[in-house]
């Protein structure tokens, strides 16, 4: 049987990738923070489903010697490393908490494979905001990387750090540049679940205003189940490579919002509020994949377009409100 890490198992692709490993016959061996444990229905109700099938750590990836314990201990033959502070309007405020949570925690899980586990398959999450103010649209894995967020940032240095250690160590690493991708299990501080949870929270009579920033800024929003699927691709092959994850089809905040309202029946206009403190210091230009390499070599494709990921969002939020008491 193989074993699987992820890293930020709790989070929306770390439950999909778990849900998706254990379907294909893994040991699925997850890192979490001490305090989730502590408050599992809050923190881990992604999991629960399968918190009895997977092996969960507490730890940190800030923690060197915590982490070559645990990988030392499971021996996995893949790893996925998708912790990371991953907010990207917070980086402007919390800038060394960012780097330290995403440089340091991405070298010190490849160090630790390095030297204690060299044959295992590691991948790293990379993002579209490595990409920032792109020279060209859409973008390739031959575009070069202009980050306008420490976040960004933090994700080219990652980046740089999992190709080198594929060069110079010879380790079966791959990047995942992945473009936005969203589901019924995103966080609500991100722009997609803050649009469907307060849509919903109107058509109810709970709310009676969506407050928002450019609604003009466009990004390539994908399914995020669809994109796990795609990391694990890419530990299937025969040689290690880097791979652009995208629609190729973007979509503006504007579109997110219409339709949204559209699908409780309401016209937009009569509840959006445009509040200038919700926009970015430095807005990305036009963030597009063309993900054609993935298309070819890993034979992967999008199974869920844009109007239906807004539906599923808003058709989730809707049953969970009517389901929660009082």
């Amino acid at each position: 049987m193989k074993k699987a890490f992820i890293t930020g198992i709790s989070g929306q692709d770390g439950s999909y990738l778990a849900e998706l490993l254990i379907e294909q016959g893994y040991e699925v061996h997850g890192l979490v923070m001490r305090v989730e444990l502590e408050d599992p229905d809050r923190s881990l109700w992604r999991l629960s489903s399968i918190l009895d099938k997977v092996i969960l750590h507490a730890s940190s990836i800030e923690s060197y010697p915590s982490l070559f314990r645990i990988i030392q201990q499971v021996q996995p033959d893949e790893c996925y490393h998708l912790a990371a502070a991953s907010f990207v309007s917070y980086s402007f405020d919390e800038e060394f908490a960012i780097f330290n949570a995403n440089v340091n925690g991405t070298h010190h899980i490849l160090s630790v494979i390095k030297e204690i586990a060299p044959g295992c398959r590691f991948y790293f999450a990379g993002s579209s905001e490595m990409f920032g103010k792109a020279e060209t649209s859409p973008q390739n894995e031959s575009t070069p990387f202009h980050p306008r967020s420490v976040y960004g940032i933090t994700k080219v240095t990652g980046f740089h750090l999992c190709r080198n250690y594929r060069e110079s160590y010879n380790l079966f690493a791959c990047n995942g540049i992945m473009y936005n991708h969203e589901s019924e299990r995103r966080g609500f501080e991100y722009v997609t679940r803050k649009v469907t949870s307060t849509v919903t929270k109107i058509k109810l009579g709970l709310a009676n205003e969506l407050r928002l920033g450019n609604l003009d800024a466009k990004r390539d929003w994908g399914y995020a189940p669809d994109y796990v699927r795609a990391m694990w691709l890419m530990l299937q092959q025969s040689k290690p490579d880097d791979y652009v994850i995208a629609t190729g089809s973007p979509h503006s905040v504007r579109e997110l919002v219409a339709a949204a309202f559209n699908e409780v029946g309401l016209d937009w206009e009569k509840y959006v509020v445009v509040d200038p403190k919700f926009y970015r210091p430095a807005e990305t230009t036009v963030l597009t994949g063309d993900a054609s390499k993935a298309h070819q070599i890993l034979n992967w494709s999008p199974t869920v377009d844009f109007a239906q990921l807004v539906s599923r969002m808003v058709q989730a939020d809707l049953h969970r409100l009517e389901c929660t008491p009082g």
